[in-house]
């Protein structure tokens, strides 16, 4: 393709998302397709010859438009949200056209530096402290991976890297019941076990991390030779939006001087807010902090904000430089030190576009509106004699189910309503457990989400629900 081709066709993309975006919600929200329905009808083997562009995007829509899940529909109020946004889209653009390796300072200097200016302006936007310093990871994962990694070094006298955990008492990692999935990968990933990961609460029916049952655990743990070494706290857990109490869990981390990590991959994008820093009391305790713009703050995927208050220790971790990645002369920062991956994508640029096209007064102003949303919902729920609101709205997060009068096998009637809630396509929700019993998830989070959206999910769900019932 020459440049010429290149600029008409970049336009015809740019005219394609535009289209896109004004028409998504006027297609079902999830998917209708059933597996292996697009891939029976996409060539076993490659072309042998170019297509033309003309066709690509022609089968963009008539392959692959049925199968897609519609993650920027106003009524996606399944998961989290992945907002994009169109300042976000643009930079992105711009971020493929320059494909920049950011791995290096030297290997893109602007890449760098914009980094690092963006993640001080965000921690400035959440209130964290000042001792926090920022970078740029793939997903939340990688980054509570990286704590991970970093407090099990520190309590080895970060020798394990070298020695292997062979060579060591058995690493202990403690966090709640609610605690998200990417914990326990993270603990196999680094080799620490899925034994060696305490999911601590008071009683067998609590979802709370508490902070008296953490001291004993960590005691009898120390007393039977195992090696106590990372909290994680969670702030909006993806079941229910549970909220760790940092403060509590935090003094008995630092009273044991182990590392304390927070995530708050979803909620943390609600600390732009003033009104809800208090969730955030005794982050001045954690060792690390993190949260993904790529959820709630209008930033696509990816882009997670890792945050940390001694660098050193995650780059005396991370770190390595062979011959072929030493530089001379120069002293900026090399964020692949940081970062458990080598190549680093430009991230920055989109969260610097999204942050200086709205401003922070327009960001508060579309999160305070969907947790507005979210409680308006609650309470057409609450009133509804055949519906319990299961948890109360956290932040934009609520859990609810149907049980009228009578019936029996309620986990089984909400498992239906949920199942003919998504085939029927008008919106798109997802389930959790909570205290043993099925629940629906309602999170709200969608850039292009009106109160509309949600009075039509509501009038979904009774319409549905009513014709389970007859």
């Amino acid at each position: 393709m020459d440049h010429k081709s290149f600029r008409h066709w970049a336009r015809h993309a740019a005219d394609w998302s535009a289209d896109y975006l004004e028409s998504v919600d006027e297609k079902p929200v999830r998917a209708q397709t059933k597996p292996g329905e697009i891939e029976a009808q996409l060539p076993a083997a490659p072309p042998e010859k170019g297509e033309d562009m003309a066709r690509l995007f022609e089968d963009v829509d008539r392959l692959l438009m049925p199968g897609m899940t519609h993650w920027q529909h106003p009524r996606f109020f399944a998961y989290f949200p992945a907002n994009s946004s169109p300042p976000s889209v643009i930079a992105e653009y711009l971020t493929a056209a320059m494909a920049a390796q950011c791995m290096l300072w030297q290997t893109s200097p602007a890449g760098t530096e914009l980094e690092t200016v963006t993640l001080s302006w965000l921690r400035q936007m959440l209130g964290l402290p000042t001792s926090f310093t920022g970078v740029i990871q793939d997903s939340a994962s990688s980054a509570t991976l990286a704590a991970i990694l970093t407090g099990r070094e520190k309590a080895l006298g970060f020798r394990g890297n070298q020695d292997g955990l062979a060579a060591h008492p058995p690493v202990r990692v403690y966090c709640s019941a609610q605690a998200h999935s990417s914990i326990d990968k993270a603990i196999w990933i680094a080799g620490i076990g899925q034994a060696n990961l305490v999911k601590v609460v008071g009683t067998p029916d609590s979802v709370d991390f508490d902070a008296e049952a953490l001291e004993r655990h960590i005691q009898v743990d120390r007393e039977a030779g195992r090696l106590p070494a990372v909290v994680i706290g969670t702030i909006g857990s993806t079941s229910i939006g549970a909220m760790d109490d940092l403060r509590a869990i935090g003094e008995v981390a630092r009273r044991h001087d182990l590392y304390f990590h927070v995530d708050a991959a979803w909620a943390g994008s609600a600390l732009i807010c003033e009104e809800h820093r208090h969730l955030i009391d005794g982050i001045d305790l954690a060792d690390s902090f993190v949260f993904n713009p790529h959820k709630w703050l209008l930033t696509n995927f990816d882009c997670t904000a890792h945050f940390v208050r001694d660098p050193k220790a995650l780059v005396k971790t991370l770190g390595i430089q062979p011959d072929y990645l030493k530089t001379e002369g120069e002293a900026g920062i090399n964020y692949s030190e940081w970062s458990i991956p080598l190549g680093r994508r430009f991230r920055a640029l989109k969260l610097w576009f999204v942050i200086r096209s709205y401003g922070v007064d327009a960001l508060c102003d579309i999160i305070r509106n969907h947790v507005r949303m979210a409680e308006d919902l609650a309470r057409k729920i609450k009133a509804h004699p055949d519906f319990e609101l299961t948890t109360k709205p956290s932040l934009s997060l609520l859990t609810f189910r149907y049980a009228p009068a009578g019936a029996s096998d309620l986990d089984d009637l909400n498992t239906r309503l949920l199942q003919a809630i998504n085939d029927d396509g008008r919106i798109y929700l997802t389930q959790t457990r909570y205290r043993g019993d099925y629940v629906i998830r309602f999170q709200v989070g969608q850039l292009y989400t009106t109160d509309r959206d949600i009075d039509l999910a509501w009038t979904v769900i009774e319409e549905l629900s009513t014709a389970l019932a007859t």
